[in-house]
């Protein structure tokens, strides 16, 4: 509080009027200090989020390790993840070689390099379009799911009564999904990169004219010019499968988190459904591009 004086004439004092002391005020009636506190407050829940985030992926891969190991319930989540998600990746691997071979070719043809086609859509679709593609399929397809049904499960308090009955959530719910994921999305990331190299193969050979040995002999030489780990393992192969094992962390994690962490009825359910596919998507593009510049680093030495 600040006392005012003011005076009927000067140097006579004529009431002391207490006036409430304002800081410094934003133009439009908002206090900077308010704002400050509510950006800190802002970030402070962004990085407790970041910390639980990392906190759920590291005990869902440390109970992989504890007893009881609920193996029904992994198979059934590889089924779910793996199998179910096989029909749209085979069509998107298949049409993705298919439209890199068209694209190139149209290049090519000015240089006389149509027989190349072969390198050009291996070394895509194994380092970088196969694991991609596949990551955001089983995002949008899988991690969805994933985050809607453990969505429902909390609104609907069944992941309450777990607690109570003494069974760990994250055990029994995050870890088989968190292990199914990193088990079959490179196995879902080999299925569609071949496929696309046959859908390659498909368009060189009937729409270019490419001979169809001169296709495959150009995949293996792709193959053989990234050179080997160990003398045995092609490089482009370890870059293949590296990625799309990420991939399947992120998806699973995120998707649990999200679900798990649901609130507000039904609709946080469809809140927590496109947090988990937009976010995926998001990291799924940006780790993959740091992966490619570790790797490269590495494999080039």
């Amino acid at each position: 509080m600040a006392l005012n004086i003011l005076t009927a004439a000067p140097g006579i004092p004529l009431a002391y009027i207490a006036v409430p002391f304002r800081p410094h005020a934003h133009p439009h009636g908002l206090r900077l200090p308010a704002l400050t506190e509510r950006l800190a407050d802002a970030t402070k829940q962004k990085l407790r989020s970041v910390q639980d985030y990392f906190g759920l992926g590291g005990k869902a891969l440390r109970f992989a390790f504890v007893r009881p190991f609920y193996h029904q319930d992994l198979v059934q989540q590889m089924d779910e993840i793996g199998v179910k998600s096989l029909g749209i990746v085979l069509l998107t691997g298949f049409f993705t070689g298919m439209v890199l071979a068209l694209q190139s070719s149209v290049q090519m043809q000015q240089f006389g390099a149509t027989m190349y086609i072969g390198r050009l859509v291996t070394g895509s679709m194994i380092r970088e379009l196969g694991p991609v593609l596949a990551g955001l399929m089983v995002a949008g397809r899988v991690g969805s799911g994933i985050a809607a049904q453990l969505g429902s499960m909390r609104v609907t308090e069944q992941i309450d009564a777990l607690n109570t009955l003494g069974t760990d959530p994250i055990k029994k719910l995050v870890t088989p999904r968190v292990l199914a994921a990193l088990i079959m999305l490179p196995v879902l990331t080999v299925i569609n990169d071949v496929v696309g190299i046959i859908g390659g193969n498909l368009i060189s050979t009937l729409m270019v004219g490419v001979p169809s040995g001169v296709y495959w002999r150009t995949v293996w030489e792709q193959i053989a010019s990234g050179g080997f780990t160990f003398r045995l393992i092609p490089n482009d192969f370890i870059q293949g499968l590296l990625k799309p094992f990420v991939f399947g962390g992120i998806i699973s994690i995120t998707a649990c988190f999200f679900g798990i962490n649901t609130t507000g009825g039904t609709e946080g359910v469809g809140q927590s459904t496109t947090r988990t596919v937009v976010l995926s998507s998001i990291l799924i593009l940006v780790v993959d591009y740091f992966l490619t510049q570790i790797l490269l680093s590495v494999l080039a030495v």
